[in-house]
Parts: C-alpha cells; structure tokens; sequence
C-alpha cells in the first residue's frame, strides 16, 4: 500500500465520550429519549446525518445541533489521540512515495479551528477532505474518492482505515480496501468484512 486514507474520529482521536454523552442529553431536553448503544450507531457520520438518522425532525435539527455542540465542546478534555497513532504515522511519512490523507465527516471548520491546532498529527498529512468538501458523505464513497483525487492515487494501491460499518462500506465502494481500526470501534462486530483487520496501529506499517 503507498496511500492511506484516515477517518479521524474514533480512528485517530477518541472522541466518543465527549459526542454521545452530549448527544444524548440535548435529545432528552428535546423530547428524543435514546438509549446510548442507539446513538453509538450513528457516531461517525456527519452530524445533521446522525440527527436525522435518530428521528429528529428537520425542524428541530439546527437548534438541537448547535446545543449538541455546544454541551459536547464543554467536554473536551475528554479526547485524546489512540496509543500508537503518532509513532504509526511517523513511521509512514518517512518512507518513499507514501500519501497520507484524511477523509472526515467533520466540518472544514471542526477540522481547521479543533482537530489541526489541538492534535499534532494533523502535520503528518498531505491532503484533508471535510464534511464540506462533498455533496454526500459516507457511507457514500465521495470523500474518499475525492481523497484519492488529491494526492492522484491509484486505489489499487490505497487503503481507507475507519472504525465504523459506514467507512467500511463507503471504502468498497471506493474499490479500496479497508481496514479496520479496531481499537477505537464500538461496534466491531460489524466489520467482519474488512480486508485488514486491525488490533493495533503499528499495524498498519506491515502493509507498506
């Protein structure tokens, strides 16, 4: 492999106690009771999708939106990069030839104003694409086709890396392989499908 495309949350970052508690309190303020296990199904996927896919109605999504994040923000301090994640992608960007890319249902502003000035990884990458760089998202394979764009890569010799059932499914239908980073999914039963199955970014390096 000499391109590895990346999903950021709860693939890079693990992000998910400082999203899903949020969430799942400014839907009870709304009148949306939602077990936690249900809203962990839609972490991963861009937000008003997430909203959307949980019931809340077109009406109450920008105001429910902007509380979720709100409340959400007040709590990071809760996230932090996965163990090893920093030491893989050194090891990656030395070698020849390789690409290294971000495909996120993240806004471009979460991802310029949040994720580059607070995480230190964000210098290992070549390209980023955003929630805002594509009309659909995943489980559509456009960000990732639009990843492979941006550094001209051949999918023949590229990798999507996500922990969720959507990356998977939006990586095969990009004609890329998957692999699963199971270290940061809550949900790993559903990627039995992954070309790679993951435990551990270290590896990551024996795919070079």
């Amino acid at each position: 492999m000499k391109n590895f495309i990346f999903d950021v949350d709860g693939t890079l970052i693990d992000t998910i106690k400082m999203y899903i508690p949020a969430l799942q309190q400014t839907l009870a303020k709304h009148g949306y009771q939602r077990e936690y296990k249900e809203l962990t199904k839609v972490f991963g996927i861009t937000a008003l999708d997430a909203l959307r896919a949980v019931g809340v109605k077109e009406a109450d999504l920008q105001p429910i939106f902007k509380e979720w994040f709100a409340l959400a923000y007040q709590n990071d301090d809760q996230v932090s990069v996965f163990q090893g994640i920093a030491e893989m992608l050194t090891q990656l960007k030395a070698q020849p030839d390789i690409k290294l890319v971000i495909a996120t249902s993240k806004t471009n502003d979460e991802y310029v104003n949040e994720f580059e000035p607070n995480f230190s990884i964000s210098k290992y990458f070549d390209a980023h694409v955003t929630a805002d760089d594509t009309q659909k998202h995943k489980p559509d394979p456009d960000p990732i086709l639009a990843g492979l764009k941006k550094v001209n890569a051949d999918p023949a010799e590229s990798i999507y890396i996500g922990d969720t059932i959507n990356d998977l499914t939006a990586a095969h239908a990009a004609g890329i392989k998957f692999g699963s980073a199971l270290w940061g999914s809550v949900q790993p039963e559903n990627l039995g499908e992954a070309d790679f199955p993951l435990e551990h970014p270290s590896e990551l390096i024996k795919l070079l």
